[in-house]
């Protein structure tokens, strides 16, 4: 008897063509995952392997027509070997406490957002904050979501939004204290999440998607090495 594939029965929507979020003068077109798809965390872990991110409730993939910049990407957390600057950033960050709660539906965690959406992201599609938005898009995905506090002796400095996979831990959002530039608290987030994920025995850090032309993405080079999904393989890349 032949085993079906998690994937035979979803059923993929598609938006229009709208402007691009990372590149000017590109139009995007997302696929997702019909939301009335009843999800679990199989399903989900093999969507994460085909280069399928989520936000909030909602499975997505870039399927654009005259672009392919959206690359999927994630560390292989045995292979990874910090450089120098990194290494100063886990130093830094020494004196951390990092909790794994099961919520963070609190005023103080919504504070730290609203002030790191209003500082840092005031061009994005999440500004300006509200408490509902920040349920929505941070809540608890099929099980599966852990949100990771960081705190310097007792203040909340940072929260790490992140799915366990079956296949990897997926690094979903991270906001952070602005006034802490000192610290690189996202880069520090992706270091934990990568020794986070090497403890739990899990093979890879999912990073979401590459974009070399995009500033704001093109940091998930600096994590090497980085394997890509070209096609239906991942491949195993070094800058």
């Amino acid at each position: 008897m032949s085993q079906h594939s998690p994937l035979d029965t979803v059923r993929l929507l598609a938006t229009l063509p709208h402007p691009c979020g990372y590149l000017a003068e590109q139009e995007a077109t997302t696929v997702f995952v019909d939301p009335q798809t009843q999800v679990d965390q199989r399903l989900y872990s093999r969507l994460s392997e085909l280069g399928f991110r989520r936000s909030g409730s909602y499975l997505y993939r870039p399927q654009c027509t005259h672009c392919q910049a959206c690359i999927p990407a994630r560390i292989p957390v045995e292979l990874f070997k910090p450089n120098r600057n990194q290494r100063r950033c886990w130093r830094r960050n020494r004196d951390l406490d990092v909790f794994h709660q099961r919520t963070i539906d609190t005023d103080e965690h919504y504070a730290l957002y609203a002030r790191y959406i209003e500082e840092r992201h005031q061009d994005g599609e999440m500004y300006p904050p509200n408490r509902e938005q920040f349920r929505s898009f941070l809540n608890r995905a099929w099980g599966s979501t852990r949100y990771l506090e960081f705190r310097a002796r007792g203040r909340l400095l940072g929260i790490a939004v992140t799915d366990v996979l079956s296949a990897g831990v997926s690094a979903i959002y991270t906001f952070f204290d602005p006034d802490e530039v000192k610290r690189s608290l996202g880069t520090y987030s992706i270091l934990y999440q990568v020794e986070w994920a090497r403890r739990l025995g899990l093979p890879s850090l999912y990073l979401g998607y590459w974009i070399a032309q995009s500033q704001k993405m093109a940091y998930k080079s600096q994590f090497q090495p980085l394997e890509t999904l070209q096609g239906n393989r991942w491949v195993l890349r070094s800058d």
